[in-house]
């Protein structure tokens, strides 16, 4: 075969477009009919806003592995694709569009404003979809969905009606997050606190009988003017004589009793807390606890209301606390002002800090469903990996609270509720079916009103697994692929949408969603940092496949920034970290970096090392398939690989395939990417390409070797390639289609795709243990040899004599391999010792064993000796200086941690290397004697 059939280098992006392109139009990611239990993964629907960060990458990667990975062995097989409506993002983005034009909402209108959301969502909707194409996500795309569409919005109504019937979905007045921007609730999960610089208030409350005060601190003395009570500890002997008095509420009329309960920390301030139960979750808990009445003293602006003193009414929360502040000041009332650091509640999208509001929502009672969805993962039902997780969900879940679905915006599912004019609701699928519910309820027509709240989008996604696949019809897919087979996701959604997806689940299909939940870690640094635009540390998942200059990198990580000082930090470190930006990796090593770090339920630190290393890896896999295409008469040998061949070394590959295929088995069984990627490059690189290839060639170039020991290692050396070839397609999907299709019809498999390509089975009886045992010693052997040959210096394609002192059992092994071992470690003679050492030699230690290198006349023991003692000297100056560094006591107090834990590796690895140096050079005196 010519040398023109494989292009001299991979160059991914051209293969990327070509394979992703044909592999849709063919219908090649569809779900198909077949034998056994259907297999099917429900993707976390992303944003329709978002755009492919390296979280999204990551966990898309390990998905597609284990749909690719399912879809070769045989199961029917759906990776069901889909996008979130994302109600706050998705409406902030078109509100900034019509500020652009001058308009808000409310100038278009509900109806109109509905409207153009959708317009933008057809536009511009799909940005991460067409990236989730780049990373070679192999979804069936025909059955996209979206959870504004028809037929989800279907179910989300019968879900919702049929909860309010039952009486776990109800309307009340609750304290939730309120965003004062947005003018709606807002999850817990789209809350960011962080710590800031605040301060704390020390405010006097005056006993209303008597002389004398109670001091309370507070980091909100705005807040003040919302007081119901002061609490104390009810074992705090300095307050127990003022249990059951009052205080005199400063700047207002009013008195409030002081109380006992245990929240309070005693050793916190005072002793004394002030209690607010309509603007703090844990006030309001207390306020539960001894029957307060909450006061709220907030608009949904977060400007104070009709229920605090005339003076302070429609004030920005900020203006009235500087009033609140300069009056407590003026009566003698301020104790003290500290400085406090605090976590501060935003918003996601706002950036506002988020207040406590007591407003009326919808809300869904979730104590009964999560009775069942607990037993469900106690019974085994569902499977948490790793298993400590499944600890997490059960605190969550028997720790619930009721869910607070409603939100105070137009774009989502409009909450199917009706109110009739005394107030009255009526709750029904359509409009109709509630007019007729209120004409029975008031015996004549009545005016209806919808309500003007939206559903959380987490309701909605929390029907996915089932609505996705067309319940509450009782479809095909429905009964192939639920249960689905596994969810992939990250710990921070456990609670918000994994278990309201069982609890749902239950609820309305009696089967739980899926039957395993795979946790994953979050993608950092190479330092362990979270990413984020302020530390300028984000690296985009495009960037890496197709790459990015300096400049063009630059300007993306300090776009938006605000800060000059923070924009030219950021730029610097850049240009220190990418001076030539960041070359294109292509796909697949960007693919298998993501699997090789995803080490069960750790976070894993993206390290550019690796994603090179694996860009080479591809390199190596293509030069291999180069160079066996290359063969003579490789077209001509008999297809399939040999069924018992003689020679040791195909005997040895092939068994050592069995052993891969049974790892890769067990590893995708229990999610352990990291062990798979592993096995597959230690195989492809380590044994394959370095070894086998190298052994085999004796029997292709070698004229003494016979027709067919060199038909006999053709047909290995193609059949493991191809085989190899579909191992790696779930991991590395593009070159191995690219490389498949050239080198399977060669190896005599028929197929269009190798993605359609069965996967290997595993073949019991190729295993051969000692023959694998006496492989890996001779491997051993040889590199034995080669780091004794590298350690003294000696040129590597100088042949040396060799002495070799071995047990009997090695000496065996090493009779059968002697002529191979020869070949590969550069040896011209072997020679059989015993005893010591002899005199200026090199030792190589072995298993059973030692080899001799006799080194008069090989190397200048002189100059090596010379050359070793100026690297020592540049060791040891470099090592005073980091020693000097770690010393210093300002360095280690001014320095980022991540900075001197580095200096500290630094310092490990210079030792390591004197001492290598040191060992090398008392070598070379033994051989000078």
């Amino acid at each position: 075969m010519s040398e023109s059939t494989l292009p001299k280098a991979y160059e991914p992006v051209g293969v990327e477009e070509k394979w992703y392109r044909l592999w849709e139009e063919r219908g090649y990611f569809r779900s198909r009919e077949g034998g056994g239990e259907g297999y099917c993964i429900m993707i976390p629907p992303p944003n329709v806003t978002g755009s492919l960060h390296m979280g999204h990458a990551f966990q898309d990667t390990l998905m597609d592995a284990l749909t690719r990975y399912h879809r070769m062995s045989g199961r029917p097989t759906l990776w069901q694709p889909g996008t979130d409506h994302a109600g706050i993002a998705t409406q902030m983005v078109v509100e900034r569009q019509l500020e652009s034009e001058g308009l808000t909402r409310h100038d278009l209108g509900r109806e109109n404003f509905v409207s153009r959301v959708w317009k933008w969502r057809q536009s511009s909707g799909g940005t991460i979809v067409r990236q989730l194409r780049r990373m070679g996500a192999s979804c069936d795309w025909s059955r996209e969905r979206f959870t504004m569409d028809e037929g989800l919005s279907r179910a989300v109504v019968e879900v919702f009606v049929r909860l309010y019937r039952e009486g776990l979905i109800y309307r009340g007045k609750r304290l939730v997050n309120w965003d004062p921007v947005l003018h709606t609730a807002v999850s817990d999960l789209e809350v960011i606190s962080e710590e800031e610089e605040g301060r704390l208030w020390h405010l006097r409350y005056p006993l209303a009988e008597g002389d004398g005060y109670l001091v309370v601190a507070t980091t909100r003395p705005e807040t003040m003017l919302g007081d119901t009570a002061v609490a104390v500890h009810p074992e705090d002997e300095r307050f127990r004589h003022l249990i059951g008095k009052m205080v005199h509420l400063p700047l207002t009329e009013r008195e409030i009793p002081i109380i006992a309960d245990e929240h309070v920390d005693p050793a916190f301030g005072s002793g004394c807390v002030k209690i607010t139960p309509a603007h703090d979750f844990n006030d309001y808990e207390v306020g539960q606890r001894h029957g307060l009445e909450p006061i709220n003293i907030f608009n949904p602006d977060a400007c104070l209301n009709h229920q605090v003193p005339l003076r302070f009414r429609g004030l920005d929360r900020y203006v009235a606390r500087e009033r609140v502040v300069a009056e407590l000041e003026e009566e003698g009332l301020l104790d003290k002002i500290e400085p406090h650091r605090l976590m501060v509640p935003r918003g996601d999208r706002s950036k506002a800090v988020v207040e406590p509001l007591l407003t009326d929502q919808w809300y869904v009672k979730t104590g009964p469903l999560a009775e069942e969805a607990i037993r469900a993962v106690e019974d085994g039902r569902i499977r948490f990996v790793p298993a400590n997780w499944a600890k997490t969900y059960f605190e969550w879940m028997r720790n619930i609270q009721d869910w607070c679905i409603s939100r105070q915006i137009w774009w989502g599912h409009r909450i199917p509720a009706w109110y009739g004019p005394d107030g009255e609701i009526f709750v029904a699928a359509t409009e109709e079916e509630a007019k007729e519910e209120a004409q029975r309820h008031y015996g004549e027509f009545a005016r209806l009103t919808q309500d003007d709240d939206v559903l959380d989008t987490w309701f909605s996604s929390a029907l996915w697994p089932f609505s996705t696949l067309g319940w509450p019809e009782k479809t095909a897919e429905l009964a192939t692929f639920y249960p689905t087979s596994v969810l992939v996701t990250g710990f921070d959604i456990i609670f918000f949408w994994v278990a309201r997806m069982i609890m749902m689940g239950l609820k309305f299909t009696g089967e739980v969603p899926f039957r395993e939940v795979y946790i994953h870690g979050l993608v950092r640094d190479g330092d362990g940092n979270k990413m984020s635009k302020s530390k300028g540390n984000i690296l985009d998942p495009l960037d890496l496949i197709d790459g990015i200059d300096l400049e063009s990198l630059v300007a993306k990580r300090t776009r938006d920034l605000m800060q000059t000082h923070l924009k030219e930090k950021i730029e610097k470190a850049t240009r220190k970290e990418f001076p030539h930006g960041i070359p294109a990796f292509g796909t697949d090593a960007l693919r298998f970096t993501f699997a090789a770090l995803a080490t069960q339920g750790r976070d894993i630190k993206f390290d550019m090392g690796r994603i090179d290393g694996y860009r080479h890896f591809c390199n190596k896999l293509w030069n291999a398939a180069r160079f066996v295409l290359m063969q003579n008469g490789v077209t001509e040998v008999p297809a399939g690989l040999p069924e018992r061949p003689d020679g040791l070394v195909n005997r040895w590959i092939l068994s050592r395939l069995e052993r891969v295929k049974e790892e890769l088995a067990r590893s995708f069984a229990e999610y352990r990417f990291s062990d798979a990627a592993q096995c597959l490059y230690q195989f492809v690189w380590g044994e394959y390409c370095d070894w086998y290839v190298e052994l085999a060639k004796p029997a292709l170039y070698d004229g003494g070797a016979s027709v067919g020991e060199r038909v006999e290692t053709l047909r290995t050396l193609v059949g493991v390639l191809e085989r190899i070839l579909r191992l790696l397609h779930p991991l590395m999907p593009f070159i191995t289609e690219e490389l498949w299709q050239r080198v399977a019809p060669v190896a005599g498999v028929a197929g269009e795709s190798v993605m359609l390509a069965a996967w290997p089975e595993v073949e019991p009886a190729r295993v051969d243990a000692r023959l694998e045992e006496e492989m890996a010693w001779m491997m051993a052997a040889v590199g034995s040899l080669r780091n004794a040959r590298c350690e003294m210096g000696i040129p590597p394609g100088k042949t040396l004599r060799v002495l070799h002192d071995l047990d009997g059992e090695r000496q065996a092994i090493f009779t059968r391999y002697r002529q191979r071992m020869a070949g590969l470690g550069k040896v011209s003679e072997w020679e059989s010792w015993s005893g010591e050492a002899p005199a200026g030699s090199a030792t190589a230690v072995v298993t059973g064993g030692r080899f001799y290198l006799p080194l008069a006349g090989v190397i200048d023991l002189e100059a090596e000796s010379a050359r070793l003692q100026k690297n020592l000297d540049k060791l040891e100056a470099d090592l005073q200086r980091v020693t000097q560094k770690l010393a210093n006591e300002g360095f280690l107090a001014k320095a980022n941690p991540e900075l001197v834990a580095k200096e500290r590796e630094r310092e490990q690895e210079l030792r390591r290397q004197r001492q290598d140096l040191v060992e090398a050079e008392a070598r070379l005196r033994g051989m000078r004697g």
